[in-house]
């Protein structure tokens, strides 16, 4: 199994969609770094800055213009989707562009400075009111989770029938890369073990929580983009968060965040443990594909080390 490629979509491309789309012509139109699976151009339109989006993954956006309700109506900064379509075998979709750029991109002490409101995102965007929806997993255009319970979410998750989608014979990784089934199926164990403290929490989950989509102005967060949205426990993006800046001692400010809020947080040490193996084992069939050796190996050391 080859690693996987996004599109590769010409700015001659990006205007003719857009014009068809809005009805006139972009302008500064440039191509976006970042995004492993789509192909992003900013440009402006009218006076207004903008982004689109293109991918070749079956599905790809079809929640987008919910997810942009749910959250922009909520007070989470999180872009608006202004029109979603194909073009040949790409879908797209457009999206306005939020000010700021890669927290990333800061430098490590402006990082430290902007955790307390990263943990106050963090916080308001798993309390989103999602009531009215039902289900677990992965957020389906209608809104509702597409499994009946957390468990089966898992389940699905890892299965080796993946057809139709990114994972599609992802098994092959055992073969064709460095991949290890016994790594693989001991973590998945330990996954399965603690998903009962995972079970009963249903939150919405942003699903990619990490400083490459959160945007920042250098002193402040301005937003937040491109989840791999979903519904259950909300610890899930503690666990990203933690895993991409451990050196801000993400978890114990978030600890220090809903004690001064008068928040318990029961099994917090289990249900942790179980958010990270979920992603950890996401995170090592997605480098094993991408060829990403070294982060392939920091991810597992890391989830062996879990419960030694």
């Amino acid at each position: 199994m080859t690693a996987y490629n996004k599109p590769s979509v010409a700015e001659s491309e990006v205007e003719d969609v857009v014009k068809a789309h809005l009805g006139s012509i972009a302008t500064e139109i440039m191509p976006m770094d970042g995004g492993n699976l789509s192909s992003v151009f900013s440009f402006n339109h009218e006076g207004k800055g903008y982004v689109i989006k293109f991918s070749d993954l079956e599905g790809a956006y079809a929640t987008e213009r919910f997810l942009s309700e749910l959250l922009s109506g909520q007070g989470i900064p999180y872009p608006r989707c202004l029109g979603q379509g194909k073009h040949g075998n790409l879908a797209y979709v457009i999206m306005e562009r939020i000010d700021g750029y890669s927290l990333a991109a800061c430098t490590p002490e402006q990082q430290a400075g902007q955790l307390p409101e990263l943990i106050d995102l963090l916080n308001r965007l798993n309390q989103v009111d999602i009531g009215f929806t039902s289900g677990y997993g992965w957020i389906g255009p209608d809104g509702n989770g597409k499994h009946r319970t957390w468990k089966d979410y898992l389940t699905a998750s890892f299965a080796e029938d993946q057809t139709g989608t990114f994972w599609e014979n992802w098994h092959g990784l055992f073969r064709s890369t460095c991949l290890e089934r016994d790594v693989f199926d001991e973590c998945y164990s330990r996954l399965m073990a603690y998903a009962p403290y995972n079970e009963p929490h249903r939150h919405f989950i942003h699903g990619d929580f990490h400083q490459w989509n959160i945007l920042s102005s250098g002193t402040r967060i301005t937003g937040i983009i491109d989840g791999n949205c979903a519904y259950g426990d909300d610890l899930v993006d503690l666990a990203i968060l933690d895993r991409h800046m451990a050196a801000l001692g993400v978890v114990r400010a978030y600890q220090d965040y809903q004690e001064q809020a008068g928040m318990t947080i029961p099994d917090f040490k289990e249900r942790l443990l179980g958010a990270y193996y979920m992603k950890g084992l996401d995170g090592l069939r997605f480098y094993a594909k991408m060829g990403w050796t070294d982060a392939y190996n920091g991810t597992r050391d890391f989830l062996l080390r879990l419960d030694s």
